[in-house]
Formats: structure tokens, C-alpha cells, sequence
């Protein structure tokens, strides 16, 4: 029997705080013509995403469909992205990008950020004590 993996964006995978998304633009980035990914390690034991599109890409109706491209990208190769990670996701200012643009753009950059998260040591957070 092939085990299928549900495809959804559950509450608890999306980043809804501002501390947390505080938390991932001090982490690692990457970027490219499409996208710009901020990549903080998680406890939570899965990956988390949120979304941030700026004025800049237009009126609102222009703002969540960048958003809704983003979250399908995401929900549509999450079981191929690394767990445990954070991510913020922002749209570069491009008239083009469309969902096929997004989901490459994810995949390669989201491995690129794993690969810097494994090479950088760990920091704690300014507000959290040091044992």
C-alpha cells in the first residue's frame, strides 16, 4: 500500500509571532531573482513558514496572491524540504514570478540555508540566559 503524506499547512506550522519572525531575520539568508528566504533552526520538530510581501509589490489584492503562490509552494514540497527549520519567506519585486518560479526557487535556496545552518555554530538568543 503507498503511505501518502497529508499536504497541508497546519497552525502549527506557520510562524505567527512577531519575536519569532524577529528571530528568523537574525538568522541566515539566501536570495535569488524570485525569492529571499531569512532560516532559523526550530525545536518544534517540523518547519514553520511565514510569509512577509511589502507594500511595494502593490494593492492587497497584488499582496495576497504573492502570498497564496508562497504558501503553495511551500505546502506543495514540504515533505522534500529540511525539517526543523524556520523560514520567512519574501517575494522579490518581479512582475513574473510565478508558482514554478517560487517552487524552484524554495527548494534550492531552502538547501543552501541548510547547508550554512550545518557549517555555522550555534548562538543563543540575546534574551535567553547562558548556561
Amino acid at each position: 500500500m503507498n503511505e501518502t503524506r497529508p499536504l497541508l499547512l497546519s497552525r502549527e506550522q506557520r510562524i505567527r509571532s512577531g519575536s519569532d519572525f524577529r528571530r528568523c531575520y537574525n538568522g541566515v539568508r539566501a536570495g535569488d531573482d524570485h525569492l529571499l528566504i531569512f532560516a532559523i533552526r526550530n525545536d518544534v520538530g517540523c518547519s514553520r513558514i511565514g510569509v512577509s510581501v511589502s507594500k511595494k509589490h502593490g494593492n492587497a489584492v497584488k499582496r495576497n496572491r504573492k502570498k497564496r503562490l508562497l504558501r503553495e509552494a511551500w505546502r506543495a514540497h514540504q515533505h522534500d524540504l529540511p525539517q526543523s527549520l524556520d523560514l520567512v519567506l519574501v517575494p522579490r519585486q518581479r512582475a513574473d514570478s510565478g508558482l514554478n518560479d517560487f517552487k524552484a526557487s524554495l527548494r534550492r535556496l531552502t538547501c543552501k540555508l541548510e547547508r550554512r545552518l550545518k557549517s555555522t555554530p550555534t548562538r543563543p538568543n540575546p534574551g535567553e540566559p547562558s548556561s
